[in-house]
C-alpha cells in the first residue's frame, strides 16, 4: 500500500478533501526514502527504530499508548498489523484513559515482577513467561498538559519498560508517515522473526 500512498494523497488534494500540495508531497516521498533507509534489513539493529522496536517486543505484550490524533490511529493501526501480519496480540490505548485502561494489566501476572526469571529454567524447552511492555507513540513532543510524565511514573512504580516512538519535527502528513513506516517495519520484523 505505501506505493499507492502519494497518488492517493495528490488525488485527495485534487479534489478536496485534505492540503497536500505537491512541494508537501515531495518532501513526504523524500521523508518515506530516508525511513526506509533507516529501518532496512541491511541497517543494524541499534540504529534501526524498527528492528529495535521488534526485539524489544520479542517476548512482550505490547500494551500500546498513544497521545495525539495522528499517533492515537497508528496505534489502533500498528495493533492491528501486529495481530493480523505477525500474529502477536496488543492492546491499545489513549492517554490519559491508559493510566486506568492498563493499570490493573501492570500489577498482574504480566506484570514484569509477577515471574522472576528462574534460573534453572530449561531456556530452550521452557520459553521466557510473557509480560506487557508499554509502547509510547507521540505525534510530537510532550507539552506541559501531555500524560506521559504520569505514564513513566506508572512504568517504573510498576517495574515496566518503556518503548518510544516520536517522530522527527515536520508536518502532520510527515509525522503520521513516519510513525507508520517504523511501526510496519517493527511488524514484519516480528513476522520474520516468528517463522523462523
Amino acid at each position: 500500500l505505501w506505493s499507492l500512498l502519494i497518488p492517493l494523497l495528490s488525488l485527495a488534494d485534487r479534489i478536496g478533501l485534505l492540503d497536500a500540495p505537491p512541494e508537501a508531497l515531495a518532501r513526504l516521498a523524500d521523508r518515506l526514502d530516508q525511513l526506509a533507509e533507516r529501518c532496512g534489513p541491511a541497517i543494524a539493529t541499534y540504529s534501526n527504530p524498527a528492528k529495535t522496536l521488534a526485539a524489544e517486543l520479542a517476548d512482550a505484550l505490547p500494551l500500546i499508548w498513544t497521545e495525539g490524533t495522528v499517533a492515537g490511529a497508528v496505534g489502533r493501526h500498528f495493533a492491528a498489523v501486529l495481530t493480523g501480519l505477525a500474529g502477536r496480540p496488543a492492546l491499545t490505548a489513549e492517554l490519559p484513559e491508559a493510566l486506568a485502561t492498563h493499570r490493573a494489566l501492570l500489577a498482574g501476572a504480566l506484570a514484569a515482577g509477577a515471574d522472576p526469571d528462574d534460573f534453572f529454567r530449561d531456556r530452550v524447552d521452557q520459553p521466557a513467561t510473557l509480560h506487557a511492555r508499554i509502547v509510547l507513540l507521540r505525534d510530537q513532543a510532550p507539552g506541559p498538559h501531555s500524560a506521559t510524565r504520569a505514564a513513566h511514573a506508572l512504568a517504573e512504580e510498576r517495574d515496566t519498560a518503556v518503548s518510544e516512538l516520536e517522530p522527527e519535527a515536520g508536518s502532520a502528513l510527515e509525522s503520521a508517515a513516519e510513525l507508520l513506516a517504523v511501526t510496519d517495519f517493527a511488524a514484519v520484523y516480528l513476522a520474520l522473526a516468528g517463522t523462523g
